[in-house]
C-alpha cells in the first residue's frame, strides 16, 4: 500500500512533503517564539482602545440583524479577523521575501525531494498556522470579556483560517515580485488602508457606492463579515458569497505563487 501511494502523482496544488517545510519552520522558530507571540497583542490593544475606549462614547450600534449591540461586541469579530490577517501577512511577506531573495532557503530546499508546489503549500500552511494561533488567542480573550453572542462563534476559527489561506496566498504571490528590502514599504502602504476600510470599525454602508465596490476586493472585508455573522449569530445566505470569494483568492494566489517560484528558482 505504501508503494502504491508513493507511486501516485502528487496533487496539483501541493505534494505530500509540504509538511516537511512546516516542520523545518517550527525547528527554526523554536528559540525565537517570542517574535511570533508578540504579534498577538496589537489587535488586543485595539480592542481595549477602540472597543471599550471609543465604545464608551459611541454606546450601542445596530448589529448585522438590526438589533442594538455594544460597540465592543461589534468590533471584536473584526479584530479577530485582523489577528488572522496580520499573522498570515507577516509570514507571507517579510519572512517569505527574506527566505526567497536573501537567505536562498528555497534554492537549498530544491536539492531535496521537495518540489516547488511543496514549498508554496508548505509556506502557505505555515502562514495560516501562525494566523490560527493568533485567532485562538483572540477568541479566548473575547470569550473572557463576554463579547461572544452566539455558540456559532466556534466556527469563527475555521473562518479565520480560510481568511489566512486567502491572504497568505495573495501576499506570497505579490512578494515574488519584490526585489529589494525597500520594496517591503509597499506592504505597509497596502495593509493600513485595508485594515481601516474593510468594515473593521464601522459598516461599509457609510461609503459612497464606488468605494464600497473597491472594499469588496478586500479579503479582510469578506473575512470580517463571515466572522461577525458567526460571533453574533446573524448568519445569512450572503455568507456563502464571502466564503466563495475567499476560496477563489486562495486558489488563484497559490497558483500564481507556484508559477512565480518556478520562474524565479528554476530559470
Amino acid at each position: 500500500m505504501t508503494t502504491l501511494v508513493r507511486s501516485l502523482p502528487r496533487p496539483g496544488f501541493g505534494g505530500r512533503r509540504a509538511g516537511r517545510l512546516v516542520e523545518r519552520n517550527l525547528f527554526v522558530y523554536r528559540r525565537t517564539w517570542t517574535i511570533i507571540v508578540s504579534g498577538f497583542f496589537e489587535p488586543i490593544f485595539y480592542l481595549f482602545g477602540m472597543g471599550f475606549g471609543v465604545g464608551a462614547l459611541v454606546g450601542e450600534v445596530p448589529g448585522p440583524d438590526g438589533q442594538p449591540i455594544s460597540y465592543a461586541v461589534y468590533v471584536a469579530p473584526a479584530l479577530l479577523a485582523v489577528s488572522a490577517f496580520n499573522g498570515a501577512v507577516a509570514e507571507a511577506t517579510y519572512n517569505f521575501f527574506f527566505k526567497l531573495r536573501w537567505q536562498k532557503t528555497y534554492d537549498s530546499i530544491l536539492a531535496t525531494p521537495l518540489s516547488l508546489h511543496d514549498i508554496a503549500l508548505g509556506e502557505l500552511i505555515w502562514s495560516a498556522s501562525r494566523a490560527a494561533l493568533y485567532g485562538v488567542g483572540f477568541l479566548i480573550v473575547a470569550a473572557i470579556l463576554g463579547l461572544i453572542e452566539s455558540p456559532l462563534a466556534i466556527l469563527a476559527l475555521p473562518a479565520a483560517l480560510l481568511l489566512a489561506f486567502a491572504v497568505g496566498a495573495i501576499a506570497m504571490a505579490g512578494s515574488t515580485w519584490l526585489r529589494y528590502w525597500t520594496d517591503l514599504d509597499l506592504i505597509s502602504i497596502i495593509i493600513l488602508p485595508v485594515f481601516l476600510f474593510s468594515g473593521t470599525f464601522y459598516p461599509i454602508s457609510v461609503y459612497p457606492p464606488l468605494l464600497q465596490a473597491i472594499v469588496w476586493l478586500s479579503p479582510l472585508y469578506h473575512g470580517t463579515e463571515i466572522i461577525r455573522a458567526l460571533m453574533l449569530g446573524a448568519v445569512e445566505p450572503i455568507i456563502l458569497v464571502h466564503t466563495g470569494i475567499l476560496v477563489a483568492y486562495a486558489l488563484v494566489g497559490f497558483t500564481i505563487c507556484a508559477r512565480r517560484l518556478n520562474v524565479l528558482l528554476l530559470k
